[in-house]
């Protein structure tokens, strides 16, 4: 692919568990970038397991910031090189949905609204992996969560995800798109396209959660791949506020066969939850007609 680094910049030997969809997602979103880039990371699953006191897996500057402000002092770092002189070197941040739907969504609106020249990156795993696999606003209705248990009265998260490229959007900025790990060039060329066009940009990447989700280390790929070509998560790019591409399929995959996958979903098989599935069905529906999925 040209101009892709041939470095790693994320450095073997870091704490992430195997088969974890996070590590994939930012190897390749580094190597897209390349070694003139400033990250920051909120606190998460990314800070916990590259960082361990006195150690670090970045082979790039890397600040880590509070849960909740790693927009804000994005903002700052990107004005203080925009005074010095140097708009060359790339401010990205990396945060996971907790960080992103949640905790500091009033600071990335600030950064949206004022319009940084910074790419947003949110790694979605769906909940709270770090601290005990609590719900999040990412988390899908219908997930087992630690906070959303199955029981007499629950059938897991009550709520439908929250749609975070519509709020995106809402800001009116140049670019805004989706990807997931099962298509790395696809990914690796959304990342170059939010760092060439000027201004702030919002990628969204889905990245599966072995512990959380539960499913086996060497299914994470296939599991991503199959989240797509089920209509779960439609791969999608806009560039102000115009939907561009779309990454079509070929034949829809049954929603069961996805939830099937998950332990986190496994209570739904059983036939009191059977309107559960048809909202989730239902969703899926919406995402086909919303972005024309299907090829014809």
């Amino acid at each position: 692919m040209k101009g892709l680094a041939r470095e790693n910049y994320l450095a073997p030997g870091h704490n992430a568990c195997p088969g974890c969809g996070v590590s994939i997602a930012v190897r390749l979103i580094l190597r897209a970038i390349g070694n003139n880039v400033i990250v920051v990371s909120p606190t998460g699953c990314l800070e916990t397991f590259t960082s361990p006191y006195g150690m670090s897996a970045w082979e790039v500057p890397w600040v880590h910031s509070l849960f909740e402000n790693a927009p804000a002092v994005a903002s700052g770092i990107e004005a203080a090189l925009q005074y010095k002189g140097n708009p060359d070197t790339q401010v990205v941040v990396i945060g996971g949905d907790g960080a992103t739907f949640d905790i500091g969504l009033g600071s990335l609106s600030g950064m949206l609204e004022r319009n940084h020249n910074i790419l947003y990156i949110c790694y979605d795993n769906e909940a709270y992996m770090n601290t005990g696999i609590q719900r999040s606003s990412a988390t899908p209705m219908g997930a087992s969560t630690s906070t959303t248990p199955v029981g007499s009265k629950s059938y897991g998260e009550a709520l439908p995800k929250k749609n975070m490229l519509t709020f995106a959007l809402a800001h009116n900025i140049e670019y805004v798109a989706s990807a997931a790990i099962a298509y790395p060039r696809d990914l690796m060329n959304k990342v170059k396209r939010g760092l060439d066009l000027k201004g702030a940009a919002y990628l969204h990447v889905i990245t599966p959660c072995t512990l959380g989700w539960g499913f086996e280390p060497d299914e994470t790929i296939e599991l991503s791949r199959l989240g797509v070509q089920a209509g779960i998560f439609p791969l999608v790019e806009y560039e102000n506020g115009e939907l561009t591409r779309v990454r079509k399929i070929k034949e829809l995959k049954p929603v069961k066969e996805y939830l099937g996958s998950q332990k986190r979903f496994s209570h739904l098989e059983e036939a009191e939850y059977e309107n559960v599935k048809e909202s989730i069905k239902e969703i899926v529906r919406q995402n086909v007609k919303k972005y024309g999925l299907l090829e014809r």
